[in-house]
């Protein structure tokens, strides 16, 4: 009886209702509903506005106004237009050369942010299938147990068993009741996980096949941190940080430069209170303007040794990111070749903990194995079925987030990822 328990277990794991949701359903739903997705687009617009209007001061100005006034009993009124273009303003270029340069450093971040998006619908979707699978294997193992306290009652009052069998029987499967309650709570968890990304509760989502393609990676461990460091967008944008606070440097020092403008000022005179002369003239003047700043009580070199500390501190951080980047590489590229080895090893595992179990259960009938050693059998093989389930999700995982590292990771590679899929 339990021998046919254990294989029905194992296709419960992978049975599928007609409506299952897959991987890209899920991303799908995760594009148009995660808000770290959403306020990474957000602030790439912040950022293009402040741009705009970096690039607005170097435009033609036009402001127009009007003035009334009185006095001795008589009124005066002004109409004044006034247009300004500015000529040569070497703070305000360099100011907006570097708001475009966040401009790419945010559309940098976006593409980070889609990337982790990725990654995180990924491992919300696999740790559901997980804990689903997990909680398969505690409640089939729990019978199991059910039905050996039910087998050692049944023998202790024929006579056949001591009082002890049944005892320890009734232990272990007291222990795997509380192993299937957090089991239940580990796949509620996971399950909310799922909603925080895509903001509504997940359908019966699709397995992962039990016969998985396991190939090795395709470059060696210096190959892929080439290529994150060259094309990881995260590092990418803390590169952009850099380079804008060096051209923030550059604009404050041109604080010390001369300015030239050009304008064009309109003033039209009118009421009782202007000389008759005056009254109804349109004075018109064009002027250029030359300034020269001369000293401004030390603001422009505070400036100056203001952005130089922030450059510091974004090429600190610039070099912080590509260690972290360097190091999280080799892990997930050490993560992804034993990956293989790990999967590999627990299907045997557990084809073994089969056999064994088998032969614990002949043993108990012919009286060469303890209730014991049952009871261990079939613990041991709880245990290979959780470590093969383990090892077949982390390893397409290990993939992904490899792919993320390396800056590569995209809806394509989620597809690729589906067809694993039953």
């Amino acid at each position: 009886m339990l021998l046919r328990t254990l294989p029905w277990l194992l296709a419960a794991c992978v049975a599928v209702p007609a409506h299952a949701e897959d991987l890209l359903q899920v991303y799908a739903l995760a594009r148009s509903a995660d808000p770290q997705r959403a306020s990474a687009d957000a602030l790439r617009g912040v950022q293009r506005e402040s741009a705009e209007q970096a690039r607005a001061a170097l435009r033609p100005q036009w402001s127009l106004g009007a003035t009334q006034s009185r006095a001795d009993g008589s009124n005066a009124s002004a109409v004044t237009s006034s247009i300004s273009q500015v000529l040569f303003n070497l703070n305000q270029l360099r100011t907006a050369r570097a708001e475009e340069t966040l401009v790419q450093a945010e559309e940098a971040r976006l593409r980070a942010a889609e990337q982790d998006l990725c990654a995180r619908v990924a491992q919300a979707y696999f740790g559901v299938l997980l804990a689903q699978a997990g909680l398969k294997t505690t409640q089939g193992i729990e019978d199991a147990y059910a039905q050996q306290v039910a087998q050692a009652q049944s023998r202790f009052d024929a006579g056949l068993a001591a009082q002890v069998d049944v005892e320890q029987a009734r232990t272990y499967h007291a222990l795997a009741r509380g192993d299937t309650v957090r089991a239940q709570q580990a796949l509620a968890d996971a399950r909310e996980a799922l909603v925080q990304i895509t903001g509504a509760q997940p359908a019966t989502l699709r397995p992962l096949t039990m016969q998985l393609p396991l190939l090795p990676s395709e470059r060696d461990a210096q190959a892929w941190v080439d290529a994150a460091l060259r094309d990881n967008p995260v590092l990418q944008a803390q590169s952009l940080v850099l380079q804008t606070s060096e051209q923030r440097i550059a604009a404050a020092r041109a604080e010390h430069s001369p300015t030239v403008s050009a304008g064009l000022d309109t003033q039209r005179l009118g009421g009782a209170g202007t000389a008759p002369v005056d009254r109804g003239r349109t004075v018109t003047q064009v002027a250029l303007r030359l300034n020269v700043p001369l000293f401004a009580g030390g603001a422009t070199q505070s400036q100056v040794r203001q952005a130089g500390y922030r450059r510091d501190v974004a090429r600190e951080e610039l070099l912080a990111a590509r260690r972290a980047l360097v190091r999280e590489t080799q892990a997930r590229v050490l993560a992804l070749s034993s990956g293989v080895t790990l999967v590999e090893s627990s299907r045997v595992a557990l084809a073994a903990a089969d056999r064994a179990l088998a032969s614990t259960r002949t043993g108990q009938t012919l009286g060469t194995r303890t209730m014991t050693d049952l009871l261990l059998a079939i613990q041991t093989l709880s245990a290979a079925q959780n470590a093969h389930d383990q090892a077949r999700h982390g390893y397409v995982l290990a993939r992904l987030l490899l792919l993320q590292s390396a800056g590569a990771l995209n809806e394509a590679e989620l597809m690729q990822a589906n067809r694993l899929l039953d």
